[in-house]
């Protein structure tokens, strides 16, 4: 087994524990509720398996699922952010997604922030669409979905800053 699984397994091990002990327990205004561990999607190889990438997506919403008593709406919004991250790619990077010279938690670019940008925010639209359920909450779901997708991004951005490898 390479390196590549090991750093994955620790990701996935590492972010849901985190959101699970401490992000699920904050929630600020009755509208803003962090939820970095979507960085273990975005932060996934690019040249990595697809079917995993879907898989390991579906398990992390399932366990999130089961902490936080959501009956599915994490394992929703997982798996939609999980099939449209290729999609997500070619829009941010263009040609670059296709040579998969890209890595995330390197310097951020304008291309990486529209990447985590849209991402998260594809991931928070979905969750509290399926959380609502309702036509009539569609203010409450706008407010939600902008004000936790700007607190998770702030949140993912020094996640990846603070593990950053050290390169010299």
């Amino acid at each position: 087994m390479n390196s590549t699984l090991f750093n994955n397994i620790f990701r996935f091990v590492l972010l849901l524990s985190v959101q699970i002990i401490i992000f699920n327990n904050m929630n600020f205004l009755g509208y803003i509720s962090p939820f970095p561990y979507v960085l273990f999607i975005l932060l996934y190889p690019v040249n990595g398996n697809k079917t995993g990438l879907l898989l390991a997506s579906f398990l992390l919403g399932f366990i999130m699922d089961m902490f936080s008593n959501s009956g599915g709406i994490h394992t929703a919004a997982c798996i939609t952010l999980a099939y449209y991250r290729p999609y997500l790619f070619k829009f941010s990077f263009g040609l670059s997604y296709e040579y998969q010279t890209i890595k995330i938690n390197d310097v951020l670019t304008p291309e990486r922030f529209s990447f985590i940008l849209f991402a998260v925010l594809i991931h928070h639209f979905v969750l509290f669409v399926f959380e609502a359920f309702q036509i009539s909450f569609f203010w409450d779901i706008l407010i939600r979905t902008i004000l936790s997708t700007i607190f998770t991004i702030i949140l993912s951005v020094i996640i990846i800053y603070l593990f950053k490898p050290n390169r010299r």
